[in-house]
């Protein structure tokens, strides 16, 4: 499974294209289409792509392939779906597509989505009318939004170009920032931008072995941090997301070189927040993770069951994992740094950082005031 090549620029991976019938016309699709220059196929309306053969899961390496246009029927713009039993950041997403052509082992969406192909959606018009209408409702609020939920905020960009767009879109916005988050080095549409301290750019990193072997068609960590750096040299903010952590055999030494590294090459000063998750996953994951990946192992090691019915290291081996890391990033970042836990307990808050959340008014002020 380990990577022979880069995939800097994973959209590589996409063969063809599928466009729905009432999506052709639009200018934005027919600049999708010229930027992409591949083979695609006209499709009618809420039809499925066809040439993907199958059944769902054992098809998604292939339907990884395909990318279909279509307009989001639904809302763009909604919170992150955390659950209340662990703390959450208040994070709200903003959903440019599903799916994406790079293929993580520990993927949720392996689980969560029941269709193969990659999805972008052309009616951007409506997205920022959605942000629009939602900044105007709540003036007073603080808004961080981030496209990284449900895709690679940066996977497609060399077709879509949508960074330019939002990029742009967001740096009027005086109470509110995106985050675009990658495991990509897909940044060539960021340059020359008047962003204005608006959108942070993001990278997902781990340990060295676990980018190799359990990180498919994805930007190398040497590639992520050379994208990181020249962001920073145009003036974006970063943050960086270790999440989520893996149990391996040397774990401690691959973790020590993946944040040395980081630090190295990037200016800390430039880093607003970083995040820390453990591995969790929903049950039904593990069967599908080990029958399309049967080279790997992370599903095997002991589990135990969350508030949030997804599985998860027993909480000492959690905070053993936590500590280590956490003691390496405390001793390389910035003071400004906001350093966190992405759902996890106050218990596992006090235990490794020291305190709780709402003794510093809650996670969401927290990363709030990093950024205003």
């Amino acid at each position: 499974m380990s990577k022979t090549s880069s995939w800097a620029d994973p959209s590589l991976y996409v063969k063809h294209i599928h466009v729905e019938e009432s999506c052709l016309d639009l200018e934005y699709t027919r600049q999708i289409l010229d930027r992409a220059d591949l083979p695609y196929t006209v499709i009618a309306d809420r039809s499925e792509p066809q040439g993907i053969e199958g059944e769902y899961p054992d098809n998604l390496s292939q339907g990884k392939h395909h990318l279909l246009l279509c307009k989001n029927r639904g809302h763009f713009f909604k919170p992150c779906p955390g659950t209340r039993e662990y703390q959450c950041c208040d994070y709200q997403v903003l959903n440019i597509g599903m799916n994406c052509p790079m293929d993580c082992v520990y993927c949720i969406l392996q689980a969560y989505l029941n269709k193969p192909w990659l999805t972008f959606f052309v009616n951007s018009d409506n997205l920022l009318l959605e942000m629009e209408s939602a900044f105007r409702e709540e003036p007073d609020r603080f808004f961080r939004i981030g496209t990284g939920e449900f895709t690679d905020s940066l996977a497609l960009d060399r077709f879509t170009a949508l960074s330019t767009k939002l990029v742009q879109f967001m740096a009027s916005q005086k109470k509110a920032v995106l985050e675009l988050k990658t495991k990509s080095a897909v940044i060539g549409n960021l340059e020359g931008l008047a962003h204005n301290g608006r959108t942070i750019l993001a990278w997902s990193l781990n340990s060295l072995p676990v980018m190799q072997k359990e990180e498919i068609r994805t930007a190398t960590l040497d590639e992520r941090l050379q994208a990181a750096k020249q962001c920073a040299a145009w003036g974006y903010k970063l943050a960086f997301h270790f999440d989520p952590i893996i149990d391996h055999p040397g774990w401690e030494q691959g973790y020590e070189e993946t944040i040395r590294r980081l630090f190295e090459e990037v200016p800390a000063d430039q880093i607003v927040w970083i995040s820390m998750g453990a591995l969790r996953y929903l049950p039904s994951l593990k069967v599908i993770g080990n029958n399309r990946f049967p080279g790997s192992n992370i599903f095997y090691q002991e589990f135990i069951d969350g508030l949030d019915n997804k599985k998860r290291y027993f909480r000492p081996r959690r905070v053993e994992l936590y500590k280590h890391i956490y003691g390496l990033l405390k001793q390389y970042a910035s003071s400004r740094t906001v350093i966190y836990f992405c759902m996890e307990s106050d218990e596992i808050w006090r235990e490794v950082m020291g305190y709780i959340p709402d003794e510093k008014g809650g996670i969401p002020k927290m990363l709030d005031r990093s950024v205003q």
